[in-house]
């Protein structure tokens, strides 16, 4: 069973910055594929970045391109979301999902086994 804690949400202006966290557990983080989703109210919950379990193949929502950047270290079990140029339409509860026995990066929602509990982002105008 993998455990996930999503961390770094908060309140920003637009044009802010903030990085946010996620901590799994597991002895075998280092073969997970990761991704950091949101939901905004009223919305799906949609896709804004994935990485494979090396970091050599990296997917992002066209919205966020240029902006975000997601990266991983396996040594501490931890996957970062960078969110740079921040809008208020990035507002939204990000979450963290895992995708155990996979070296492939995953960009639907059904296809993770793990997810945090989430962490909001409020970007204002």
């Amino acid at each position: 069973q993998v455990q996930l804690v999503e961390s770094g949400g908060g309140l920003v202006q637009a044009g802010g910055s903030l990085r946010l966290s996620c901590a799994a557990s597991g002895r075998t983080f280092s073969s997970y594929a990761m991704a950091w989703f949101r939901q905004a109210p009223g919305k799906e919950r949609d896709i804004v970045a994935a990485i494979n379990w090396s970091g050599s193949s990296i997917y992002y929502a066209d919205s966020v391109k240029g902006r975000f950047t997601i990266s991983r270290d396996n040594a501490k079990n931890t996957v970062y979301l960078q969110m740079n140029s921040l809008k208020p339409e990035d507002t939204a509860v990000y979450y963290c999902a895992a995708r155990t026995l996979t070296r492939v990066v995953h960009t639907i929602s059904s296809e993770y086994n793990y997810w945090g509990q989430g962490t909001q982002v409020t970007v204002s105008s």
